[in-house]
């Protein structure tokens, strides 16, 4: 792969807030199939227009909300957000092959820190409010600085619940518990069964404390054992639902990505719905009390239809985002013409 198509998709990712900013001003909002959702959890009850909405990992800093909402997104997962700013990983971070449809990346949680994307999602609160408009649901992907060990990773997530949570005003309706990507190092060994208990304990304490759901981030590459202990306690501990999937680590034949860092889009499509028909089967009775978001490959409307058939009560996009750009909202969500 030469230097300018890996520099290609880095490029395209820093100039797509501009490039939405841009479209949204040239576009009237979009009249999109109605299909409203209502979810209730702790002490919120959250109305969603729609069931389709944005994956984490696309507005990293809450900066784009204005653009998805106005091209129809139902609702807005931002980040990885971590405490303090930091950059990406070194080196190669991006990357996307046209032919299988996919994207790959070891950014590593790049953010400009939790007090950014608060002061982001504060601007937008109050623009909602000033122009009157339905409230729209966000929730805030956390996660751990680089430099922070796992044992005091969970001090991470439990800051940044109560940075969000103790503003002025309710800024996010739910937190996305982040320890399902593959691009920070040893992350993943959270989800080990000794240790996910000790880790999530102090994160539902602080999700009880402020009144707000949390959701934990599943990878599409634990094996089963490891998934129905991650399902089973996080339900023992009150977690309000799931999100299944972040990115993978197995690589089709021909890939022509590394094997360090993880990759969406099509090649991930079947093993995250693979893992969502898992989770269900594994919450057995307790599904009707959590929520479910599907992520991970969703490239088509009949795929959205799927996942939701499957049994998924929200469905997120994002390297469709990548092929489509947001007129996916509108491609997925208005029925074709008979």
């Amino acid at each position: 792969m030469t230097l300018f198509n890996r520099l290609l998709p880095l490029i395209g990712h820093t100039l797509a807030p501009q490039a939405l900013e841009a479209l949204r001003l040239l576009n009237r909002p979009f009249e999109l199939e109605v299909d409203p959702f209502h979810w209730s959890a702790r002490e919120t009850s959250i109305r969603f227009r729609n069931r389709l909405g944005i994956a984490g990992g696309v507005d990293k800093d809450a900066g784009q909300i204005r653009g998805w909402h106005h091209f129809g997104a139902g609702f807005v997962e931002v980040g990885t957000v971590t405490p303090e700013p930091q950059g990406p990983n070194p080196g190669w971070i991006m990357g996307r092959d046209a032919e299988t449809k996919a994207l790959w990346n070891r950014m590593g949680f790049p953010s400009k820190g939790g007090k950014i994307a608060k002061e982001n999602l504060r601007e937008w609160r109050i623009f909602e409010n000033t122009h009157e408009l339905e409230r729209f649901p966000i929730f805030v992907n956390i996660g751990k600085n680089r430099n922070t060990s796992l044992e005091d990773a969970n001090k991470d997530y439990a800051s940044l619940i109560g940075l969000f949570a103790r503003a002025e005003q309710r800024l996010a309706d739910a937190f996305v518990i982040n320890i399902s990507s593959p691009n920070t190092k040893g992350l993943r060994d959270l989800f080990q069964k000794e240790r996910l208990a000790e880790f999530l304990k102090p994160i539902a304490t602080a999700l009880t404390t402020h009144g707000t759901p949390g959701l934990l981030k599943l990878s599409p590459d634990l094996e089963a054992e490891s998934l129905k202990n991650a399902v089973h306690v996080a339900c023992d501990l009150g977690i309000d639902g799931f999100i299944a999937t972040n990115t993978t680590i197995e690589r089709k034949p021909g890939s022509p990505f590394p094997q360090e860092g993880g990759v969406s889009g099509a090649p991930l499509t079947e093993r995250s719905r693979q893992c969502l028909e898992a989770l269900i089967r594994e919450l057995g009775n307790e599904k009707t009390s959590k929520l479910v978001v599907s992520a991970g490959g969703v490239m088509t409307r009949d795929e959205y239809l799927r996942r939701r058939d499957i049994g998924a009560d929200l469905v997120q996009a994002y390297a469709a985002l990548a092929f489509q750009g947001p007129w996916f909202f509108s491609n997925t969500l208005t029925r074709p013409k008979s």
